[in-house]
């Protein structure tokens, strides 16, 4: 353990980070899940905004790299469309 009182801060800084990064990146794909499970296409369409503003929110924040946004919203929007 750190000694000093600037090292002490930091690390329950990162600790806090680190448990609301995990909440945010679950909370996220738990969301994307229930989109995906969906068969009514208006709802999936209502839904679908809320959650593509979520991925958006881990990539700006660095939980997730910003291609792998891309990627995931590209995949959902696929999904919507098909069952439209």
């Amino acid at each position: 353990m750190a000694n000093h009182k600037a090292t002490k801060k930091d690390v329950r800084q990162v600790a806090k980070r680190r448990d609301q990064n995990r909440y945010n990146g679950k909370t996220t794909r738990n969301a994307m899940r229930d989109l995906r499970a969906l068969t009514d296409a208006t709802q999936a369409k209502e839904s679908l905004p809320g959650v593509l503003s979520k991925i958006d929110k881990l990539a700006k924040k660095g939980v997730i790299h910003k291609n792998k946004a891309a990627n995931l919203k590209s995949s959902l929007a696929k999904a919507i469309a098909k069952i439209a």
